[in-house]
């Protein structure tokens, strides 16, 4: 475990992301049509995390959410849809490589309520000359669909991308991936959860596995139950964030008095509550101390004290998992982790 900065931690934690933070139908079969890409903007350059974890402080302002980054390579495939939502899309970029690429999933953050697909233009470059293939996704809010929505999507899209491997030239046996916040969460959520293959399914594309090789999460909340949080932040009410409600239907302020039916759904999409022997290996990545002061809701709920929680399960498990606290350098140990896992040198 790195050693803790010496930087008040709200300082730290607004530095990286300010953002405080639903039953779905079965997906028809989609075609794979490639699109073509489309040109984008020039739009000035953000930190990786900051693109990563849109803030929710702008829609409660009316502020315009800063503008998504160029990246310096464009996508083989732009807006590529992987669902019938609207917001069931992805940008793929296809390493060159003689031999299957393994390939890295990008899951945004911003609350379950804000944001889009998105990748570090630092990260992808280092994947890219690694012969590392990048897919960037984005998911339904919960605006759209309540949980667990967003973490379907996010499982349908890694099925899409192995439905899809032959004609892209990807190893469905190598598929990792990473995101912040909200998507750190639904990444984790991924390499625990039992594999949702259905190979019976009429549509071929829930009949692959949702399975990851290894997974990276930066300032992720490892468990989305309110019960669980208000326990491991009890300094402030944390576990009242406004995130809670659109995601489940819910009033936090009732947390003693819901359905039996939300407490099974706060503990569905919590990642640590799959946790098991043969999970792959953990990333986590926070810019604090585990005793950071909690001066604020948005600290709270990116507080490392939930990837302490995450590891210490894991480590009892026999199941690798780093917790780095420190923030610098992210996009570099991203890669390097991942690189690592898939076997490459």
């Amino acid at each position: 475990m790195r050693s803790c900065l010496a930087v008040p931690a709200r300082a730290v934690i607004m530095s990286i992301v300010r953002i405080p933070f639903a039953a779905v139908p079965q997906l028809a079969p989609l075609p794979f049509v490639p699109r073509p890409c489309r040109p984008r903007a020039v739009r000035g350059a953000s930190r990786f995390l900051v693109v990563a974890c849109l803030t929710s402080v702008f829609h409660a302002q009316d502020v315009p959410a800063p503008p998504k980054p160029r990246l310096p390579i464009e996508p083989t495939y732009s807006d590529l849809s992987y669902g019938p939502h609207p917001r069931n899309v992805m940008d793929v970029w296809l390493a060159k490589s003689d031999q299957p690429t393994p390939v890295l999933v990008s899951i945004h953050g911003g609350a379950f309520q804000a944001g889009d697909k998105t990748v570090g233009p630092g990260l992808l470059k280092l994947c890219l000359d690694a012969r590392i293939s990048v897919v960037a996704i984005t998911y339904r809010m919960s605006r759209d669909a309540m949980a667990p929505a967003q973490f379907l999507d996010g499982a349908r899209a890694v099925q899409f991308i192995r439905h899809n491997a032959k004609v892209w030239n990807i190893d469905p046996r190598r598929v990792a991936a990473s995101g912040a916040s909200a998507g750190g969460g639904i990444s984790l959520w991924l390499a625990f959860h039992d594999d949702l293959a259905d190979p019976k399914n009429d549509d071929p594309v829930l009949r692959e596995s949702t399975r990851l090789t290894c997974v990276s999460g930066l300032v992720v909340q490892t468990s989305y139950d309110p019960r669980f949080v208000k326990t491991l932040i009890p300094e402030n009410d944390t576990y009242k964030s406004q995130f809670f409600g659109p995601l489940f239907g819910v009033n936090p302020k009732d947390l003693d008095h819901l359905p039996p039916e939300k407490y099974r759904l706060f503990e569905e999409v919590s990642p640590i509550n799959h946790v098991t022997r043969d999970d792959p290996p953990v990333l986590l990545i926070y810019g604090s101390g585990l005793d950071a002061p909690v001066t604020d809701l948005s600290v709270g709920i990116h507080h490392p004290r939930f990837g302490k929680a995450l590891k210490d399960k894991l480590d009892a498990l026999g199941v690798p998992c780093e917790l780095v606290l420190t923030n610098t350098g992210n996009e570099s140990k991203v890669f390097e982790f991942v690189r690592r896992q898939f076997g490459m040198k």
